[in-house]
């Protein structure tokens, strides 16, 4: 396998640490913020992140297939989750230690619970407004443990995704204010 070439083109607009692990061809949005011990990899395709979009610390986006991914606007990636679906529409999150597989797709406005672990044996697309999480009975007593097979879905009615979207934008605004106060910025190929 050849090796993978580095090539970073990140938005004059976007915050981007120093200390986040970058490889392969990635293209970064405008005002999206990439907290510090973040991984993105482009190991077999390039990765197209959107605008708005918040990927914390320890998130991990990776791309095992050679087509683009592609990761759409106000989309965050919270504390130690793993994505490697190959598209994710927009208004999404992924909490904290979830894991998504490389066969789901996400639409829009979806939500993928703490822990939950999605891993379908075929290809899958989950349906805007789709909220996969843990039962409470479904925790592992005395442990921060949850068995994936007490993960169930929902659809969430949309009601209030306005409120969300600006509630995000909030959540950036304030991010591309607080962390070049703290952290070494990373620059690439501005746009």
């Amino acid at each position: 396998m050849a090796p993978i070439r580095d090539k970073f083109t990140i938005h004059s607009k976007a915050v981007v640490c120093q200390d986040v692990d970058l490889k392969g061809d990635i293209t970064i949005g405008p005002n999206t913020v990439v907290h510090p011990k973040a991984t993105i990899f482009a190991i077999a395709g390039p990765i197209i992140i959107g605008a708005g979009c918040i990927i914390e610390e320890a998130a991990v986006v990776v791309n095992r297939r050679k087509e683009v991914m592609r990761v759409g606007d106000g989309n965050v990636f919270e504390i130690g989750c793993r994505v490697e679906s190959p598209s994710i529409g927009n208004y999404n999150t992924v909490s904290t230690r979830a894991r998504v597989h490389h066969t789901v797709r996400i639409s829009n406005h979806c939500v993928i619970g703490a822990a939950c672990l999605v891993v379908p044996t075929e290809d899958e697309i989950l349906d805007d407004f789709a909220a996969i999480y843990a039962t409470s009975d479904s925790a592992a007593s005395g442990s921060n443990v949850i068995s994936s097979m007490a993960v169930e879905r929902r659809t969430w009615s949309g009601r209030g995704k306005v409120q969300e979207a600006d509630l995000r934008t909030k959540h950036v605004e304030y991010l591309r204010e607080m962390l070049p106060k703290f952290n070494r910025l990373r620059r690439g190929d501005s746009v």
